[in-house]
């Protein structure tokens, strides 16, 4: 099987699970605990938590561990909203944000708050002006992705973090697809708030953490215990820290290279997409590298996908969260509209173990299948 879904998750690297391993085994203590087994675990998270603050440049206390990018962009949303109701209840998002944002930003709909969701172009880009617009003197919390799951386009972050600088208003973004191949520094961005989760670079399932500037407070959103300096109860995840710590070490030692990979798989494959014919359109610009969205004129997407997994090949028709839904992509209709661009658009995305034969042969296959319904019939 060729996995061109990097996007959705990756496959965990062994140098990350044999680091994990001891915290399974003989280091199992407990980082609350005072003895010494429970001390050597608070050791190795409190390494975990000094890598992962300089992998974004900021201060080991402003990272909370979570159990992925949906907890950190829930407590984010929600923590934010609860805690500053008194200052107003609006809120500014973009109408192609993650799910884990758009479907709290409805429920804190429901709760009595103000949303307005911004508009982008047809590259997925929102406008700074937009923003700048939007603003109220009532609104509390601004959230903008960093670079989109499903097309990669990424967001003017810096820009809109200088516009909210004299603002009341929190700024947060969802970095849970960037983190990986772009250079993120907080400070830089001027966030309040930033999104992560390891199983996007090569780590474990099921840990992340979300950035809290220092000073920012946000509503407790779960209860019981005094980790994470009473931000987030419950026994830390120590294996999943460290894994997270030493995917993201590896990250930084490796991103150049990377980068530079996924841009010559890009560069190849829509080379070789043209040399055989195929029809097709990149949805997004300024696109994360390891990204690549092709709209393709005349398939029929359901069977289409299957298609190519029979041919070996593992693509997607954007967020996994939406997997086996017949519904249009909520990117793509922000972006063009209720077209057939958004049924008939799939999403490529590279990652660690990807090679230039691996493209071949994907640009090979997917101008077979393509070519299945439009009656062989290529540009």
């Amino acid at each position: 099987m060729n996995y061109f879904d990097h996007a959705a998750t990756t496959p965990m690297r062994p140098e990350v699970l044999e680091a994990m391993t001891p915290y399974f085994l003989e280091q199992y203590g407990n980082p609350s605990s005072i003895h010494g087994i429970g001390r050597t675990a608070r050791a190795a998270l409190d390494e975990s938590r000094r890598t992962l603050a300089r992998f974004i440049g900021a201060t080991p206390n402003e990272i909370v561990f979570t159990s992925g990018g949906t907890e950190s962009d829930n407590y984010a949303l929600f923590g934010a909203a609860e805690a500053n109701a008194h200052k107003g209840k609006h809120l500014v998002t973009t109408k192609v944000e993650h799910h884990a944002v758009l479907h709290a930003m409805e429920q804190l709909e429901h709760d009595g708050f103000d949303v307005t969701y911004l508009d982008v172009d047809s590259t997925g880009a929102v406008s700074v002006e937009a923003v700048r617009a939007a603003l109220r003197d009532e609104t509390i919390l601004v959230s903008v992705m960093y670079g989109n799951n499903e097309v990669g386009t990424i967001q003017p972050i810096a820009e809109i973090g200088e516009v909210l600088r004299d603002h009341q208003a929190l700024f947060h973004t969802d970095a849970v697809q960037a983190l990986g191949t772009e250079t993120i520094d907080v400070k830089a961005l001027g966030v309040d708030l930033l999104s992560a989760s390891a199983h996007k670079i090569n780590g474990p399932k099921g840990i992340g953490f979300l950035f809290m500037k220092t000073g920012v407070k946000l509503a407790t959103r779960s209860f019981g215990g005094q980790q994470e300096r009473k931000r987030r109860a419950g026994t830390e995840n120590v294996p999943g820290a460290v894994g997270f710590k030493t995917a993201a070490a590896l990250i930084m030692a490796e991103r150049s290279e990377r980068v530079a990979e996924y841009h010559q798989l890009a560069e190849t494959l829509l080379q070789r997409l043209d040399l055989l014919g195929v029809d097709y359109e990149v949805n997004g610009a300024n696109r994360l590298p390891h990204i690549v969205n092709l709209y393709l004129p005349g398939i029929d997407l359901e069977p289409f996908l299957i298609m190519m997994d029979m041919r070996g090949v593992a693509i997607s028709s954007g967020s996994a969260c939406t997997a086996g839904s017949i519904e249009p992509s909520h990117v793509l209709t922000a972006m063009f509209g209720a077209s057939e661009r958004t049924k008939q658009s799939v999403r490529i995305s590279f990652g660690q173990g990807n090679t230039m034969h691996d493209v071949e042969q994907l640009a090979e296959r997917l101008a077979d299948v393509v070519s299945t319904f439009t009656n062989g019939v290529r540009k």
